[in-house]
């Protein structure tokens, strides 16, 4: 399989307007962005594929929120990281190979979108910011779907976004409601067909996107 993107290429930057963050025209080091899903398209697609799944994860996320988004501190490039869900889409038909930029995500929505859009049929689980947000009483909520990068302002590592697209040989992963990404792992087991990666790039550290 192959996987591409008409708004980037692999192991280069994501566009700002398909980010959750970006810097402020005043100096301020992260605003609300645009967050439209990017353009994504896949091919050499078994024949056999009955759907896919679609993740995005970025595995560069600060394991210690000590320092993030702190000023005059910095969150180390040595720092321990983990993974952080900023997608999860199931049971995409099979006659799927594409979605365009914003069909799934079109601006910050507080609290999180409860019925985010997607292709006919597809269910979509919460992404990250659902932990992230959850002692914010403005933001706090579901967060379904797609919300895009906002790495912490003051972080010294570049984070890569992973979008993973994955030909299944069942119709229905029968996932539904809160699902998350280990449920998604757990249930994709022996149903991956074929699969295609690409990985983009972010940061919101001014050092880093010189």
């Amino acid at each position: 399989m192959r996987l591409r993107s008409d708004d980037f290429h692999e192991m280069q930057p994501i566009p700002e307007a398909c980010a959750f963050g970006r810097p402020g025209t005043d100096g301020e080091p992260c605003v609300w962005a645009a967050n439209r899903n990017p353009h994504l398209a896949w091919s050499e697609v078994p024949a056999s594929a009955r759907s896919f799944a679609l993740l995005c994860v970025d595995p560069d996320a600060p394991t210690r929120p000590d320092d993030v988004n702190k000023p005059d501190r910095r969150v180390p490039a040595t720092l321990p990281r983990a993974d952080f869900t900023h997608w999860l889409m199931v049971d995409l038909p099979a006659e799927c190979r594409e979605l365009a930029r914003g069909s799934c995500s079109d601006g910050v929505v507080a609290h999180g979108k409860r019925r985010p859009p997607g292709p006919p049929g597809s269910r979509q689980g919460l992404n990250d910011y659902t932990n992230w947000f959850a002692g914010d009483a403005d933001m706090a909520g579901d967060w379904f779907g797609y919300d895009g990068p906002c790495p912490p302002w003051n972080d010294e590592r570049l984070h890569h976004y992973r979008f993973r697209i994955c030909a299944l040989d069942v119709a229905s992963l029968g996932l539904d409601g809160r699902f998350v990404l280990a449920d998604v792992h757990a249930a994709l087991q022996g149903h991956v067909l074929a699969e295609a990666t690409l990985t983009g790039t972010y940061a919101l550290n001014a050092a880093l996107r010189r």
